[in-house]
């Protein structure tokens, strides 16, 4: 009987997936009556593909997880976005001391106009990051190491983690896949999800810098809790509506 509920939840797993690659959500009221099983074990079903990355849950169902877009991808979208937020962010950097950078194309933006008369160590994640800041005077640049994402140009894995976890910094920029105001930061990987966490913890402070296109999502792997997180910023002003749902938790630039 086991072995038999074993081979059903399998199968049935599968057409949900099939459902999902051909761009159909997956309704948890008509997947029950489709498969004649219960509600919760729809519930169940949906939790396993999405831990296996093929979907990610919304009330009432599941739709497809987004895929990992390239480093070069993601680098020429909503490129005035990220420098406006940059150049926000800029502020906030110390003139002295360490700071952490993640894999992100926005905060790579911020390596790119970092220069000046700072004298800082930098770590980061990115070997796109690490090229620019080798470049930059009085920067003192040092990359984790770990295993390279050729998708999403992070390195990740644990020897990430564990150079993450070895220089402690004033301030941690970080960006996301997706910001939600219950779910926090989330990626498009769990691996990078688990260092963006240990750069953050090795921070006094962590800065949040995503684009508004990112506001009110999920994606696959759970990163930061809001929480944890001092400041937002994104490109749009700061008393702006699509922002109050954050306001409660952080501050907002």
């Amino acid at each position: 009987m086991a072995v038999s509920g074993s081979i059903d939840a399998e199968r049935r797993r599968k057409d949900l997936a099939d459902l999902i690659a051909r761009g159909e959500e997956i309704s948890i009221d008509e997947a029950r009556l489709k498969f004649n099983v219960s509600a919760m074990t729809i519930r169940r079903d949906i939790e396993a593909l999405e831990n296996e990355g093929v979907v990610r849950r919304v009330r009432g169902g599941a739709v497809s997880a987004p895929a990992p877009r390239s480093y070069d991808d993601r680098l020429a979208t909503r490129s005035a976005a990220k420098l406006a937020i940059a150049r926000k962010a800029l502020a906030l950097v110390p003139h002295r001391g360490a700071i952490a950078l993640d894999a992100s194309t926005t905060v790579h933006a911020l390596a790119e106009i970092l220069g000046g008369d700072r004298e800082l160590t930098v770590c980061t994640n990115s070997v796109q990051t690490f090229e620019v800041l080798t470049r930059l005077n009085g920067i003192d640049a040092q990359l984790t190491g770990g295993s390279y994402e050729r998708v999403t140009g992070s390195l990740v894995g644990p020897i990430a983690n564990a150079g993450a976890r070895l220089l402690f910094t004033q301030v941690f920029f970080t960006s996301a896949a997706a910001l939600h105001p219950e779910g926090g930061t989330s990626e498009s990987s769990l691996a990078e999800a688990e260092v963006k966490r240990h750069l953050a913890e090795s921070a006094e402070r962590t800065v949040l810098c995503v684009d508004s296109s990112k506001l009110g999502g999920r994606s696959v792997g759970a990163a930061l809790e809001l929480a944890s997180v001092s400041t937002l910023i994104t490109e749009l002003p700061a008393d702006d509506p699509r922002l109050d749902p954050y306001r409660h938790s952080v501050d907002v630039l």
